[in-house]
């Protein structure tokens, strides 16, 4: 529900309607929180709206961000299931390497896995290029898509939603005044875009993602990963999408996009798998996503920078959940229903995925005089 201006208090504020915010907000009000849900735009305007919304996990070797992708590929798939079905269009998954490097990771992965590998299908190998059927792939029996801007707007429908840039936060008497309402506590989820809390030890990485979805006569019934991510066809219609531009962002380069140059460098690569015959394209989605540093996202209490505290103090009643990358879909349910733990129960999200690793190495760096 849009709701006008107008003095209102609320449980929780949430700054940002992409898929972090409106997980948040789904979980929350099916609590029973009031919640404000605030977008300069509209719901999943932005990079969650042009994303591809692959569910996937990470095809690597090892490591926290492996692991992690895992637990919430697992836990993603569920819950788009159970809670929005009409979403959610399941598919095998096929994973291609595009070299080597890529291959060395697939075969170990491979090796210590516990997710569903199958073999590839003769017919699906057929309909890929020379080039695709030469190198190391994974077959996972259990994947899908979820429509992106349709299921964001599904996890809305909860909360009051406003179309309304918050540029400032004001703490007063218990409260946060965010725009002309209050909340009690706010949860930062606006991606890569401006921040409305400039902190020094936050530093997050634009990366511009497009989409396009068209209709071809080249038939699919699974999804595939290799230079570029294709869904399965279904009545014709088939998705194309990569998180592919670290240069551009559209606050900071003077140029406008280039939509023909995108779609025309998404369809070449696509070709590099599965030979697309008879293309129209139908719609183009574009927006700028959000990765940190270390590729982790970002969830749990805002740590305030003060050059001369030796432990860290918090923001009153200030969260944030961010850099989810090109995982968005795939991450975001399971780390917002970690935060609204914390929200609601004060459980402590995981300490490696917490703002406060970055504060740390901040302070670090200025002790050594960097």
């Amino acid at each position: 529900m849009i709701v006008e201006k107008g003095v209102n208090v609320y449980d929780v504020a949430v700054i940002g309607a992409g898929i972090n915010g409106c997980s948040v907000a789904h979980f929350l009000t099916k609590i029973g929180k009031k919640v404000a849900l605030f977008d300069k735009e509209s719901i999943a305007a932005g990079g969650s709206g042009a994303a591809g919304a692959f569910i996937s996990p990470k095809f690597s070797k090892g490591g926290e961000l492996k692991e992690l992708i895992e637990k919430s590929y697992l836990f993603s798939l569920d819950f788009y299931a159970q809670n929005f079905p009409s979403f959610l269009k399941k598919a095998p998954l096929l994973h291609i390497a595009k070299e080597e490097f890529d291959a060395k990771k697939l075969r170990a992965f491979k090796e210590n896995t516990t997710l569903g590998i199958a073999k590839t299908p003769l017919h699906v190998s057929q309909i890929l290029t020379k080039e695709a059927q030469q190198n190391e792939n994974v077959y996972l029996l259990s994947g899908g898509i979820v429509d992106a801007q349709g299921v964001c707007r599904a996890m809305a429908e909860g909360s009051d939603i406003f179309e309304y840039e918050v540029k400032n936060l004001v703490w007063q008497d218990g409260y946060y005044e965010v725009g002309d309402i209050k909340a009690k506590e706010v949860v930062l989820a606006y991606g890569a875009y401006e921040p409305i809390i400039q902190e020094p030890y936050i530093n997050l990485r634009g990366i511009w993602g497009h989409r396009i979805d068209i209709k071809t006569s080249t038939r699919t019934e699974v999804t595939m990963h290799h230079h570029v991510s294709i869904s399965k066809c279904e009545d014709g219609n088939m998705a194309i999408g990569a998180t592919h531009n670290v240069h551009y962002h559209p606050q900071k380069n003077a140029e406008p996009y280039d939509i023909n140059e995108g779609r025309a460098e998404l369809l070449n690569k696509a070709n590099l798998t599965i030979e697309l015959k008879n293309v129209e394209i139908l719609k183009d989605y574009t927006g700028l996503r959000s990765g940190s540093n270390d590729y982790l996202p970002l969830i749990g209490r805002m740590v305030e920078n003060k050059n001369s505290a030796d432990e860290p103090s918090y923001y009153p009643n200030l969260t944030m959940i961010n850099g989810v990358g090109g995982y968005g879909f795939v991450l975001a349910p399971y780390i917002a229903k970690q935060l609204c733990d914390f929200i609601v129960d004060g459980k402590e999200v995981d300490a490696f995925l917490m703002p406060l690793r970055f504060y740390k190495r901040y302070r670090k760096g200025l002790s050594k005089g960097r």
